[in-house]
C-alpha cells in the first residue's frame, strides 16, 4: 500500500476521532449520558487506553523506521511519554491493576502538552526557543503529513494521547462510581 493511502486512511482516522471526542466530551454534560458513558467505556478505559497508546506506538516507529521520516525533538519528548505506557498499562493489565491510572494519566498529559505546543509551532506559532537549540536534527516544523488541511504527525500524536486521557479518564471515574 503506498505511503500517501496510508497518510489518508490515518488522516481519516484522525478526524473521525476528532469528531468522536468532541461528540463524547459532549456527551458528558449530560447526567443520563455520562452515566452511560462511564459504565460502558469507563469499564474497559484501561484496555481502550492500552489499544491507544500500543497504536500510536506501532505507528511511530512505522513512520520513523520503514518509511524514514526522521523524527523531530519535540517527537522524542513525545515518545518518551507514549512508549512507556505500552508497557505501564499492559502490566496493569496482566496483574488486573487499577492503581497505574494516575501515573499514566500523569504521562499522558505531559505528552498531550508537548504535543499541542508542537502544533503550535507547526501551524506558525513562535517557539519559545528554537528547533535549532535541541541540536542538530529535523527541524520541528517540517511536514511529513498534511491531509485534510491540518492532520499532521503531531496532531496525530496529540489526538492519541487525547484519546488515552479521556480512556483513562473514564476508567478511573468507573472505579470511583463503583465504590460508592
Amino acid at each position: 500500500m503506498p505511503i500517501a493511502s496510508i497518510n489518508y486512511i490515518l488522516g481519516l482516522l484522525t478526524v473521525g476521532g476528532h469528531i468522536f471526542l468532541v461528540f463524547v466530551l459532549f456527551m458528558l454534560t449530560f447526567e443520563k449520558s455520562r452515566k452511560v458513558i462511564v459504565e460502558t467505556v469507563g469499564k474497559r478505559g484501561l484496555v481502550l487506553a492500552f489499544l491507544t497508546v500500543t497504536a500510536a506506538t506501532v505507528m511511530s516507529l512505522f513512520y520513523s523506521d520503514v518509511v524514514g521520516f526522521e523524527p523531530c525533538k519535540l517527537c522524542w519528548f513525545q515518545r518518551i511519554f507514549m512508549y512507556p505506557q505500552v508497557v505501564l498499562l499492559g502490566m496493569a493489565l496482566a496483574k488486573k491493576e487499577k492503581q497505574i491510572i494516575d501515573y499514566a494519566l500523569t504521562l499522558t498529559i505531559i505528552g498531550a502538552v508537548i504535543a499541542l505546543y508542537h502544533n503550535y509551532i507547526y501551524f506558525g506559532g513562535t517557539s519559545i526557543f528554537p528547533c535549532s537549540a535541541f541540536g542538530l536534527g529535523v527541524s520541528c516544523t517540517k511536514r511529513f503529513i498534511f491531509e485534510f488541511g491540518y492532520v499532521t504527525l503531531p496532531m496525530m500524536s496529540f489526538t492519541a494521547f487525547a484519546f488515552a486521557i479521556l480512556f483513562l479518564a473514564l476508567q478511573r471515574q468507573h472505579i470511583k462510581s463503583v465504590r460508592t
